[in-house]
């Protein structure tokens, strides 16, 4: 099982990830943990993401791509992986396409929480990282409808997008998810 998921900062790709992962056990692929603990390990790819990341902006295509290439050579990546916080532009789907044609090993489903904005920035704000205060959000969720949002006709156009309902109980947007990839695991 090889997915992406997709969606705004404080859609729950997080939480819904941990549930996909127990259930299916994929490689969880988290950019966004990969940069935080890199962040706070002081690595040099770590402390230029940091420049990037505490200014609400998307980190560069050039560090995210390497991160992400040096991840899918790992031997749990084998069995399958979840995708989280990346791609997040055209250029890194595209970037993304050429590795996986490479491995040998195409996307199955992307999958993509849908919330609306207003209810993002009640989740991020009683998030309470360094990096969700109220003017770093309304940067990221800007960055995410410049930026992110084209990935959806990206997706679309190859037959791929799975859009899920992102608002309710954990349980209910869960198993919207899971209708979706139990078929998938299947297989």
């Amino acid at each position: 099982m090889r997915i992406i998921f997709i969606g705004p900062p404080g859609a729950g790709k997080g939480t819904q990830a941990e549930r996909i992962i127990a259930k299916y056990g994929p490689a969880h692929l988290s950019t966004g943990d990969m940069l935080r603990a890199a962040r706070d390990a002081g690595t040099p790819v770590g402390v230029k993401a940091n420049e990037y990341m505490s200014k609400g902006e998307l980190v560069p295509d050039e560090i995210i791509i390497g991160v992400i290439e040096e991840r899918l050579a790992k031997p749990d990546c084998e069995k399958g992986y979840l995708l989280d916080g990346f791609p997040r532009t055209v250029p890194q789907a595209e970037a993304l396409d050429g590795m996986l044609e490479k491995l040998g090993t195409p996307l199955d489903a992307v999958i993509e929480l849908a919330v609306p904005e207003e209810a993002l920035f009640t989740r991020l704000a009683g998030r309470g990282r360094a990096d969700d205060k109220p003017e770093v959000i309304r940067e990221r969720l800007v960055a995410y409808r410049n930026q992110t949002a084209p990935l959806l006709d990206y997706y679309k156009k190859q037959n791929l997008l799975r859009p899920v309902d992102g608002m309710g109980s954990i349980d209910d947007i869960a198993a919207r998810v899971t209708a979706i990839l139990d078929p998938i695991a299947a297989k």
